[in-house]
């Protein structure tokens, strides 16, 4: 069963067409990351599928759901980390987490998730005492004590630090081990190759592509490899790898040689969203 599925969504705002015409599906259990520059549909989209924001034309399942017109349990079965958000600064960590929980019919323990995102030593300081790569993970908190089926993750892991981003990567894929679905926006695409299964490329209020970041970094992408011969580095670009590559070794041993710091380089994700979101309409 798909966990979201959406056809010819589209979303104005006056003459603004934010949203024109888009497609995309999210298996059940499946980490769905939604890239794209500010102002490209990313936000719209995601607002729309969490029922915040109605849409003009199109069509909308989330969990089985029209999320303009849920049944009573839709709220009950997603968590939302929203880009900014204000919690009651005068509580603490752990009252916050309560508050929340006592919103759903089955919460999650509250000391687990508090040690789920990281703030067990702050579980009794009041929010606003916290940093904001602290607040984050609150957030991240409070969108997963209610045990969601679906979760939306805009901007996660903005403000963090490296070792609390790595700490929000291998929560996040615990997600996965759970069979959570986790539809993820990031600007980070580091971010997006190491936990999305698929990603979807959104430029003015398309989508461009959609794939696995293997298969967006390897379909018809120039490959790079490098090499040193007479102790100059030699740089060749091509299509066809496997065909150069063999070339290159049997030349090589033909004639007794090495082929010194040989390496083959495939586009990283970010080099191949950069391309495509630089992209001409006209291309």
């Amino acid at each position: 069963m798909k966990a979201i599925s959406v056809r010819g969504l589209r979303k104005a705002y006056g003459e603004l067409e934010a949203v024109r015409g888009v497609d995309f599906d999210i298996e059940e259990g499946e980490v769905f990351g939604l890239l794209g520059p500010n102002g490209a549909g990313k936000t719209t989209t995601v607002e729309i599928l969490e029922g915040y924001r109605t849409h003009d034309a199109g069509e909308v399942t989330v969990l089985g759901h029209d999320p303009q017109h849920p049944g009573p349990d839709f709220r009950q079965r997603i968590g939302v980390v929203l880009q900014q958000s204000e919690l009651w600064p005068n509580l603490s960590v752990l009252e916050t987490h309560r508050v929340f929980a006592g919103y759903y019919k089955h919460p999650r323990d509250v000391d687990e998730v508090i040690e789920l995102v990281g703030l067990a030593e702050k579980r009794d300081a009041r929010v606003k005492t916290l940093s904001g790569g602290q607040k984050r993970r609150l957030d991240l908190g409070v969108a997963l004590v209610g045990d969601p089926d679906l979760v939306f993750l805009d901007e996660p892991t903005t403000g963090f630090d490296p070792a609390a981003r790595r700490a929000a990567w291998e929560m996040i894929r615990s997600l996965r081990s759970l069979g959570k679905t986790v539809l993820l926006t990031t600007h980070y695409l580091d971010e997006a190759e190491q936990l999305a299964d698929r990603v979807a490329v959104m430029r003015e209020g398309r989508i461009v592509t959609i794939g696995t970041p293997r298969e967006l970094t390897s379909a018809d992408r120039e490959v790079e490899i490098r090499y040193r011969r007479n102790g100059e580095e030699v740089l060749l670009r091509t299509t066809e790898p496997t065909r150069v590559l063999n070339e290159l070794t049997g030349e090589a041993l033909a004639h007794g040689e090495e082929l010194e710091r040989l390496e083959v380089r495939r586009p990283t994700l970010e080099e191949v969203y950069l391309a495509l979101v630089s992209e001409d309409d006209s291309a």
